[in-house]
C-alpha cells in the first residue's frame, strides 16, 4: 500500500510539473510572440479565433495565421490571470496580452492526447 501511494505522489509530482513546463512555454511565448513554440502545442486542428481568422484550422495554417498576428501586434507583455482544469481534466488558461497595438483577452484549452496535453482552442479577443 505504501508503495502505491509513493507512486501516485511522485505521478502526480510528475504531471504537474510536465503542466507548468507546458504553461511557462506557452505564456512565455505569448509574451515574446513566438508563434513557432506556441504552434508546437497545437494539435492536428486547432480552433483558432484571433483578429483576421476565425474557423478550424490544421496545425500548419493556424502557425501561419499566428504568425502574421504577431507581425503586425508585437507583444509587449502578458499575464496570466487563470488557469484551471475542465470536469474531463482538460486544461485551460485565460490571460491579457499587451502589445503595441492595444490589449487582448486570450484564452487557450488544452486537451490529452494519448497522454500529451495539445492546444486545441486559442483566442485572441481585442479587449474592450
Amino acid at each position: 500500500m505504501k508503495k502505491f501511494i509513493i507512486t501516485l505522489v511522485l505521478g502526480f509530482s510528475v504531471f504537474t510539473i510536465l503542466m507548468a513546463d507546458i504553461y511557462t512555454d506557452i505564456n512565455s511565448s505569448m509574451k515574446s510572440g513566438n508563434y513557432k513554440t506556441i504552434a508546437s502545442y497545437f494539435n492536428t486542428s486547432v480552433e483558432l479565433n484571433i483578429p483576421g481568422a476565425d474557423g478550424l484550422y490544421s496545425k500548419a495554417q493556424a502557425e501561419l495565421l499566428m504568425k502574421e498576428f504577431f507581425t503586425k501586434n508585437t507583444p509587449k507583455n502578458f499575464a496570466v490571470k487563470h488557469d484551471g482544469v475542465s470536469q474531463d481534466g482538460s486544461k485551460y488558461s485565460i490571460g491579457t496580452l499587451e502589445t503595441i497595438s492595444g490589449s487582448y483577452r486570450t484564452y487557450y484549452y488544452l486537451k490529452n492526447n494519448s497522454g500529451t496535453f495539445l492546444i486545441k482552442e486559442l483566442r485572441i479577443e481585442k479587449d474592450k
